[in-house]
């Protein structure tokens, strides 16, 4: 039974997250219904993380089991074709060893996130970015951020259903950059780490946010890391400008 592995793109508006649901649309559900026209079912497929409802995905990784010695290549087009047309596209697609695991497989997820700071509604860039009309203060924000970095018990940065078994983690990166683009002037987190607890990177942003604004100092950020209580976190940022940008494996598959 050969295993692929998918690199899967989607814009989350449309669906309740990536995650299979009964009652609502989801990118999984997506997915396994075009594997269920080219070979018959059930089909269950893995992914390296869980996005939430209107999160985006610019490089998901993926995989399933097939019957059919599929070419990967033609395995994707047909994935295509059967998935129009809503917006998910597997961008690519290889053969992996058996026992490659998308999930378990992995040693690192990064995420983006999008703020544009403008005042005039967005239009292109609507269900994209977060929007805020006031700018912020890029500089402050990478000060609050740089508090965050490392080995730490992220209980206050952690929704109260998350289901991860325990709330220390690892972040690696919190990158905030300044970047100028056509429609206006935008924020962009770039975050890293091995996994993350459910609302982590959104709790992040919207803490962050309230530091680019002037109503916290970047020093409150320490405090309410240290205080270990989802209270002392700041609003959580809205699910549209979160982007799963890319999966680290040992060897990369694709």
């Amino acid at each position: 039974m050969p295993r692929i592995a998918l690199k899967v793109e989607y814009h989350g508006a449309p669906f309740a997250g990536w995650q299979r649901q009964a009652d609502q649309p989801s990118v999984q559900g997506a997915i396994e219904d075009a594997l269920g026209k080219l070979e018959t079912g059930p089909h269950t497929i893995a992914a390296a993380g869980r996005t939430d409802s209107g999160v985006h995905g610019l490089a998901q990784v993926a995989h399933c089991d097939l019957t059919k010695d599929w070419d990967p290549f033609r395995l994707s087009e047909a994935l295509n074709f059967h998935l129009k047309p809503l917006p998910v596209a597997i961008v690519d697609a290889v053969r992996v060893d058996d026992d490659w695991h998308a999930r378990f497989s992995a040693v690192e997820r990064r995420y983006l996130f999008r703020i544009l700071m403008r005042r005039a509604p967005a239009t292109h860039q609507a269900g994209l970015v977060w929007q805020v009309n006031q700018h912020l203060d890029v500089t402050a924000m990478q000060a609050g951020a740089d508090m965050l970095l490392g080995h730490h018990d992220f209980t206050t940065f952690r929704s109260s259903i998350c289901q991860a078994a325990s709330p220390v983690k690892t972040l690696d990166e919190l990158r905030i950059e300044p970047v100028e683009m056509p429609w206006g002037s935008e924020v962009h987190f770039h975050v890293r780490a091995r996994s993350f607890l459910h609302n982590q990177v959104r709790s992040f942003v919207g803490t962050l946010e309230r530091v680019g604004a002037g109503s916290w100092a970047p020093e409150d950020v320490r405090e309410a890391l240290e205080a270990c209580d989802r209270a002392a976190c700041g609003p959580v940022s809205p699910p549209q400008g979160l982007y799963l940008a890319g999966v680290g494996y040992p060897e990369a598959p694709f």
